[in-house]
This record gives structure tokens, C-alpha cells and sequence, in this order.
């Protein structure tokens, strides 16, 4: 079965927590604390598959939970690492916050392995702390928490081309004809059911990828039939081939077809009726002449709204080789970059606004300020600061948080180092 959406759950793992414990050994009378460190929680990480084409697998499964990080031990034994858990998606898939919608990362382009959410820290034993006036400390630090999100995945094709038009148009067949894909062909009183890709290749040209959308019909920006299903897959092709039944084999209008499917593409989305089009007016054999009424009318429609028109036939190949190198100048002219929908939530957003403490202080040892607190800990557990969003979502928790303005009353100034639990940056106002 096809599957491009799922519904999931996942937790990262609990940090260990760090652990109590005094040297109680023959000669040895006066033994120091060793409560060793706790291990640290387990990411949930997010890996895209090749071999993969559909969200199936998370049908059968549907919470995910990374392993927790073990507790210190005696004699300064730290605690083991929690196991990450790796979840296997197909190339394309957009995973967002359920509740909101919003995009949290999109596994196209660059974004090949993407660590979702972090394991917590593992607390500190209780040998870390021991000073000349408290030599045996009976508390260590715990385990950072674990982060939990619902997730929904959505999975949209990435092609260059999609092709769009009512059922039984001959999308199947031209798409057999132009590229290696292997599409089933019969006459559907509804539409294929599965999207299918393809690989066009042309001489002295770049070839592109092209995909079938399945069919749609009126009312498929309403959720009619399997609309929504599938008209998330138009999102990322930058040019739609709009194939029409230019003899009207099956009794419909194809001037009336086009405006009906460019509705619902408008409909469902605004800027999926903006996209460059073309019309392949096919099943062109079978009409009388090239002048026939239904082709001359869809010519005088559309041509001078800009929109060129194609005679074509998806069985004997007539006049496509000039649609697709037609099809290659379109791209030719636009942006080469795949289309990557951009992060719209941070996890850190789902932490409740609070007055938990944190702390600013400067380390004139190692000559760097230090900022420290439970908040804090909890952002870095939840935030990418690898991404460029992620990281000016970081930089404005900060500024929001006032911690920004208490190391400037410590006296920073630009090129300084600010380091928050192991990760340090220089500070540039």
C-alpha cells in the first residue's frame, strides 16, 4: 500500500542521573566522594533513505522512544549512553509539529541525517562536587529530562515536472512513453492511485524528473475524493504539464477541464496556480484533422493567456519530443535548487514561559563568561543550532530572557567567549 502521511510520537532519552557514593576501601581511611556521571539519554534522529518510497513502515508503529541514559556508579563509573533511535524515511518527507502543522525540517537536499531531538544530558556525580570546605557532598546532579513531540510526516515528491489532468487522460501512458517509469495503464473510473516518478533523458540536453500526480478531480482541493492526498505532491515541481483529452473520448469539455483542474489547483493553494504551465492537448490521432474544433478552441483559449499548447499523442509519440525540450527551456529559465520547504517551529517554542532561574557569571581562569540554568539546558536540548534559523531562534530566547543584557553589565564586548554547558560561541552584539 502507498503511504504518504503518518502520524507518530517520539521521545528522546532521560540523562542518567549522576550518583552518590564514598570511597570504602582497606587503607583508605579517609575516602572521597567517586559517584561517577550519568550516562547521556538517546536522539531521536531522522535518516533518508534511498531505498525507501513510501511512509508505510510507520503505519505499523507508531511511538518511538530513545533509550535512557544509565546512572553513575560507584568508584567513578560512568553511567552508559543511551541507544539513539534512527527512523528511516523516504527523500522528501516533511515532518511538522502535529498540533500546529508548522515544519519543523524537510529531508530533501542538503538535509541527508537530522538529529530531531537530543538525549538529555547525564547529571554530574557527586565527586564533581567536593571543595576544601565540603569534602564529602551527599547530592549529584540529575539527568537532564527527556523532549517528546508529536509528529506528523508528510511525504511530497520531489520532481521537476509534475503532470496534472483529469482521470483517464493519458498521463500513464505519456509518462511510459517519455521516461523509464512503468506505471500501471487501465481505464480507472477514478485515477491511478499511487504517484508515480520517472526520469526523462533527451539528447544534447539535461534530462528532468518528472511525476504523475494522480488525477484529480472537481472539488479535490476540498478533500473530495482523494484530493488532499495528492495535491501535496504538486507542491514541489517547479512546471506542470497539464494533459487535457483534446478529442473528448469520454464526453467532457477540455477547455472546461483545464479551468476546473486550475481552480482546484488555486484552491488548494495559491501559488500552485502561479507555476509555469503547458498544455499537452492529447489524443490527437484520433481527431479528423489538426484543425478540428476541440484543438483549435483550446489554441485560441489559452495561447493568448500566455500558456503554449502541444498536439500530442501519448501512444504513437507524436509531438512530444518538441514538448520536451519545450519543457527543458522552462526549467532552464528558473531556479535550479530543489524546492525545501523552510523550518517554521522550533521544539524550544513548546517550553512553557517561566521564571526558572539561570546564571551569568564570568570564569576568569579560563576567561570566558558562563551561562548556566534549567531553561537553558532544555533549549539546547530542543533547538538545531546547527540550522541558520534554529540558531537566530537561539539568539533571540536569549535577548528575550535577558541574558544577553546580563552579560553586557558583566562587561562583555564583541569576540568574547560565552560558553553554556560544553558549547561555546563568540559574542557579537
Amino acid at each position: 500500500m502507498f503511504a504518504d502521511r503518518a502520524r507518530i510520537f517520539v521521545r528522546s532519552g532521560k540523562g542518567g542521573d549522576g550518583h552518590v557514593s564514598f570511597r570504602r576501601e582497606k587503607f583508605v581511611p579517609a575516602g572521597g566522594p567517586d559517584g561517577g556521571d550519568g550516562g547521556k539519554g538517546g536522539d531521536v534522529i531522522f535518516v533518508v533513505d534511498e531505498g525507501l518510497n513510501t511512509l508505510s513502515d510507520f503505519r505499523h508503529t507508531g511511538k518511538y522512544r530513545a533509550q535512557d541514559g544509565q546512572e553513575g556508579g560507584k568508584r567513578n563509573c560512568r553511567g552508559r549512553d543511551g541507544e539513539d533511535v534512527i527512523l528511516k524515511v523516504p527523500e522528501g518527507t516533511v515532518i511538522k509539529e502535529y498540533n500546529s502543522g508548522k515544519v519543523i525540517v524537510d529531508m530533501s537536499g542538503e538535509n541527508r541525517r537530522v538529529v530531531l531531538l537530543k538525549g538529555g544530558r547525564g547529571g554530574s556525580g557527586n565527586q564533581h562536587y567536593a571543595t576544601s570546605t565540603m569534602q564529602a557532598p551527599k547530592y549529584a546532579q540529575p539527568g537532564q529530562p527527556a523532549q517528546e513531540l508529536e509528529l506528523a510526516l508528510e511525504l511530497k515528491v520531489i520532481a521537476d515536472v509534475g503532470l496534472v489532468g483529469f482521470p483517464n487522460v493519458g498521463k500513464s501512458t505519456f509518462l511510459a512513453r517519455v521516461t523509464n517509469a512503468r506505471p500501471k495503464i487501465a481505464n480507472y473510473p477514478f485515477t491511478t492511485l499511487n504517484p508515480n516518478l520517472g526520469v526523462v533523458d533527451l539528447e544534447d540536453a539535461r534530462g528532468f524528473v518528472i511525476a504523475d500526480i494522480p488525477g484529480l478531480i472537481e472539488g479535490a482541493s476540498e478533500g473530495v475524493g482523494l484530493g488532499h492526498e495528492f495535491l501535496r505532491h504538486i507542491e514541489r515541481t517547479k512546471v506542470l504539464i497539464h494533459i487535457v483529452d483534446a478529442a473528448g473520448l469520454e464526453g467532457r469539455d477540455p477547455v472546461a477541464d483545464i479551468y476546473t483542474i486550475n481552480r482546484e489547483l488555486q484552491s488548494y493553494q495559491v501559488d500552485l496556480s502561479c507555476k509555469p504551465q503547458v498544455i499537452a492537448a492529447n489524443k490527437t490521432d484520433v481527431l479528423f484533422s489538426m484543425d478540428d474544433s476541440p484543438l483549435q478552441r483550446i489554441r485560441e483559449t489559452f495561447e493568448p493567456q500566455g500558456i503554449p499548447v502541444f498536439p500530442i499523442s501519448a501512444v504513437s509519440g507524436q509531438g512530444i519530443r518538441e514538448l520536451l525540450y519545450h519543457v527543458r527551456a522552462m526549467l532552464d529559465r528558473l531556479d535550479e535548487n530543489p524546492v525545501v520547504f523552510q523550518q517554521e517551529f522550533f521544539p524550544g517554542q513548546m517550553l512553557p514561559d517561566s521564571n526558572e532561574p539561570f546564571t551569568v557569571s564570568y570564569d576568569g581562569q579560563a576567561q570566558e563568561y558562563v551561562v548556566e540554568g534549567p531553561r537553558i539546558e532544555k533549549m539546547l536540548g530542543y533547538t538545531n543550532l546547527e540550522s541558520e534559523k534554529g540558531f537566530a531562534f537561539f539568539q533571540n530566547f536569549l535577548k528575550e530572557a535577558g541574558i544577553l543584557e546580563k552579560l553586557e553589565e558583566l562587561g562583555i564586548r564583541e569576540g568574547d567567549t560565552v560558553r553554556m554547558y560544553g558549547l561555546t560561541f563568540d559574542y557579537y552584539k
